[in-house]
């Protein structure tokens, strides 16, 4: 079994884009199903102290979602967008806008699943308005928070994959 604690591999490409990926031992499914489902998303979405308090996803083309987050000390966080395109179990693009949002304009946000021998590699790409837009947001906590989260999301595949009778 692939670890929980795999690691988040992080790049930049041009001015305008950061680009996540990470290993997961679980199937393209249901890896799409824990970012796109409610009853899921709650039990993984966010960065270690963080937990979502609404999760609202329509997901179709032109839906939207919003989620509204709880933190430390009371920090709330809000993040909305509109589906782009949805391709189960393999592509997923959104807009991403955040309530606090501390740079301009709204991020283009690609999920890639590719499923090779029953293991998922989740590659995101998030494409920013602006190059101040990427070069604020390189210096947050981002991959730190990401990674945690994704560190839960891989607990939460393998509880799933267990209860549902998936082998890995």
């Amino acid at each position: 079994m692939t670890g929980v604690d795999d690691p988040l591999v992080v790049h930049t490409v041009g001015d305008r884009e950061i680009v996540l990926s990470r290993l997961f031992d679980a199937p393209a499914h249901l890896v799409f199903a824990a970012f796109t489902e409610p009853t899921l998303l709650v039990r993984w979405y966010g960065a270690r102290g963080w937990r979502l308090d609404q999760c609202d996803v329509d997901l179709r083309v032109g839906g939207r979602w919003r989620f509204v987050s709880l933190g430390p000390e009371g920090a709330r966080m809000v993040q909305a967008g509109v589906y782009r395109r949805i391709e189960p179990p393999h592509r997923l693009v959104c807009t991403e806008l955040f309530d606090d949002q501390s740079y301009p304009g709204e991020t283009l946000v690609s999920h890639e699943f590719t499923e090779l021998a029953g293991r998922t590699t989740v590659t995101t790409t998030l494409r920013y308005a602006t190059p101040e837009g990427r070069d604020t947001v390189l210096r947050y906590p981002m991959a730190r928070g990401v990674g945690q989260s994704y560190t839960r999301l891989a607990e939460v595949l393998h509880t799933t994959m267990t209860e549902r009778g998936e082998q890995s």
